[in-house]
């Protein structure tokens, strides 16, 4: 049986990040990934935004790392060459009502230390001449990404610190010992790989992945719900320059326009919870999309969206039910020494995962983990 440090389970964004802190920190470490590329999950079907860590309740994880990781992000992807661009996102009220809410997002913004700046609709259309609101809310701060080029960058360093990526490889089952855990990997019935410490990052699979380990407490292990969100693109050119969000919907963001590194708009994610993982994109689905849209931009031609992609959430919390934050379970948490679980690493995961990569390292660091 081989034996290793450190395994780290998803190849996603999170699980690269942390295998390059863990390696940084002189750690031998395992990637292994399910399938037969990294990143292609949760990571591959994402706006690509850097959140400026607006909208999280204070002192949450995802409000603490998202302003943590955004403030690490910018400057490791102009260090290591990832294609980025800091453009600023527009937040538009396109109703009175709406008004009041974006001075609750503006108080949220300023409990998380960002800063935001309020715009009048005669000065948002001297910004943006074709963008519909009553006032806005601009974030300088936010910014689009090349993710998969910031895996690669991730992959790379870790590789470079000693780190290796096995794909093709499912974690079936694992089993508690004293000081380690056993790990049987494919179809392997008993276990054929020794880990001091186990990093589950599995991201929609990380419930399953936590419920496999023989011994670990169940209380411990939240009901993971799956919201499954569309995207849609436009064969017409956009107008905009920023990124245009709407005032925030139950379980997301609302429909928003995005821009991908050569300009070209992306509307979305919507929210449909589903139990099955399908990425599906149906063009009845559309015809919601041109009401939200057109709130903002009442100028969008009819018959000019067409699919684009999904992505599925793993979230923790379900319909109707308060937004959960990240969790990084260690020990204090669930009392075992050898293994850490990161679930509900949603959005904004992207922009967080150095900061998580370096809260993950710093846990493996203290004491070998001893609750």
């Amino acid at each position: 049986m081989d034996s290793i440090d450190c395994v780290v389970i998803g190849a996603g964004v999170i699980g690269l990040a942390v295998a390059r802190a863990l390696a940084l920190d002189g750690r031998e470490v395992v990637i292994l990934e399910a399938a037969d590329a990294f990143g292609t999950g949760v990571s591959a079907r994402s706006s690509e935004v850097i959140h400026a860590g607006i909208y999280y309740p204070r002192g949450s994880l995802k409000a603490t790392l998202c302003v943590a990781g955004r403030e690490l992000l910018y400057p490791f992807c102009a260090r290591a060459g990832v294609e980025h661009r800091c453009c600023g996102k527009l937040i538009v009220a396109t109703s009175d009502e709406q008004v009041e809410d974006l001075r609750l997002i503006d108080a949220a913004a300023r409990g998380n230390g960002v800063t935001l700046e309020w715009m009048s609709a005669a000065t948002v259309r001297d910004l943006e001449p074709e963008l519909n609101c009553r006032a806005a809310l601009f974030s300088p701060l936010t910014g689009i990404i090349d993710t998969h080029g910031y895996m690669q960058a991730l992959l790379g360093e870790a590789e470079q610190a000693g780190a290796i990526l096995a794909v093709r490889n499912s974690v079936m089952r694992m089993w508690l010992e004293t000081s380690s855990v056993l790990l049987a990997v494919n179809q392997n019935e008993r276990p054929d790989l020794r880990a001091n410490l186990v990093i589950n990052c599995a991201g929609l699979h990380a419930t399953q992945v936590a419920a496999g380990i023989e011994g670990f407490p169940a209380e411990h292990i939240p009901r993971a719900h799956y919201a499954r969100g569309h995207y849609f693109s436009t064969t017409s050119r956009s107008p905009f320059r920023h990124l245009i969000y709407p005032v925030p919907e139950p379980g997301g963001l609302g429909v928003h326009l995005t821009l991908d590194l050569a300009g070209q708009a992306r509307f979305g994610p919507d929210v449909e919870w589903v139990e099955q993982l399908d990425y599906s994109v149906s063009l009845d689905r559309a015809d919601r999309f041109y009401g939200a849209i057109r709130r903002f931009w009442p100028a969008l031609s009819d018959g000019s969206l067409v699919p684009a992609y999904a992505g599925i959430r793993p979230k923790i919390s379900g319909p109707g039910e308060p937004a959960a934050d990240f969790r990084i379970d260690g020990p204090a948490r669930h009392g075992i020494a050898q293994v850490i679980n990161l679930f509900g690493i949603e959005s904004p995961g992207i922009t967080s995962s150095l900061a998580i990569a370096d809260h993950v390292a710093a846990l493996a660091r203290h004491d070998k983990l001893s609750p």
